[in-house]
């Protein structure tokens, strides 16, 4: 038998999942960790926590299956987007890195849309400026913590630190990498304009690659780690979203995905690259080679119900919560939540922050 491991690095877990040829799950094993808010609207993570957390499930799934190491083929990767991950030239972390959901950057926002201007970086990029890419998250090191600036070597997105804890090599796919803002869609590659006019050292970003195609192998250090043997391709996978519309099957025109995790996200394939001209909807390539895709995210979905019951109900269980919201006649007597825990982005971005109930 032969099988394919995926990982994937989300915000507060890392999962390994096995596969066999027939693209029938045999094993998933997932090892959690937390993030840090060290200032209101901060959102941070030491990386080092996503290779301990993939060592540790690539050994529990290779335990609880039983599967012989030797039978996996190839690594596939995945995780959260838009993270900062800020590397010195000796491949170590300079800070914790800033996450998709960080909202500190605003003003940089602001900086991006005035050098660049708003509508040629939706022309290039496909997005609005917004605070939980990465591009504006690079600006406010460069405006805030200059001395960690001058030190930078190597910028990555979350999984691709992974990606070289595995084979030692700089690399990201397409899709994620179109999620930094640095990205021109249409050519499926860094964007020298946006890269030059933000004033950012190309050589700091990685070559990029299609979701089908191998980066590098795994190490002979990553293999003791792991229990894997060293030399199994890793391919350049795709950012949690492409990722899932690939296993959904939304990779043509016509078919929709709706997913509900931390954040919500509703996911369009398209052939070809569509931009919506005010930036409502978000442009990224696809994992899939020569495919695109639209879509519209809410940042805090099941976040919110975390929300409300680490507030209001402390220690209860969601389905214990749930039970008790099912009961409760449609339209909850005129009662709303607006959902801007940590901003938004979709249908319309905005600054205002925090929990809103009223009735």
């Amino acid at each position: 038998m032969h099988y394919f491991l995926g990982i994937d690095s989300s915000t507060t877990a890392t999962k390994a999942l096995l596969m066999d040829a027939a693209g029938v799950v045999v094993g998933v094993a997932s090892s959690s960790y937390g993030y840090e808010t060290p200032h209101p609207l901060w959102s941070e993570q030491q990386p080092e926590l996503w290779w301990t957390g993939t060592v540790n499930s690539i050994k529990q799934v290779l335990a609880e299956t039983g599967v012989d190491p030797t039978a996996v083929q190839a690594i596939g990767l995945t995780g959260q987007m838009h993270g900062l991950v800020l590397l010195d030239a000796a491949g170590q972390s300079l800070r914790p890195a800033i996450l998709w959901n960080d909202q500190r950057t605003a003003a940089e926002c602001d900086e991006m849309r005035a050098i660049i201007g708003k509508e040629r970086l939706i022309a290039i990029t496909g997005n609005d400026a917004l605070t939980g890419f990465t591009a504006p998250k690079i600006l406010w090191v460069k405006n805030n913590e200059p001395e960690i600036y001058g030190r930078i070597a190597h910028i990555l997105l979350p999984k691709d630190y992974v990606r070289l804890q595995l084979t030692g090599d700089y690399a990201t796919d397409k899709a994620g990498a179109s999620g930094t803002q640095l990205f021109d869609i249409g050519q499926r590659d860094w964007s020298d304009e946006v890269v030059a006019a933000l004033g950012i050292d190309r050589a700091w970003l990685p070559p990029t690659f299609e979701g089908t195609a191998v980066t590098g192998t795994l190490s002979p250090t990553a293999a003791r780690a792991t229990g894997l043997p060293a030399g199994i391709p890793v391919v350049g996978g795709g950012g949690d979203q492409s990722a899932n519309a690939v296993g959904t099957g939304a990779v043509v025109d016509g078919v929709v995905a709706l997913s509900l995790g931390t954040s919500g996200v509703v996911f369009a394939s398209s052939d070809q690259p569509i931009v919506e001209p005010d930036g409502r909807l978000h442009a990224f390539c696809h994992a899939v080679p020569s495919k695109w895709h639209l879509m519209g995210v809410m940042l805090s979905a099941t976040g919110s119900l975390r929300w409300f019951r680490d507030t209001c109900a402390p220690g209860m269980e969601f389905e214990a919560l749930l039970d008790e919201a099912a009961a409760v006649p449609a339209g909850s007597d005129g009662l709303l939540f607006l959902p801007y825990l940590t901003g938004e982005r979709t249908p319309t971005p905005t600054r205002s922050h925090g929990a809103h109930l009223s009735a």
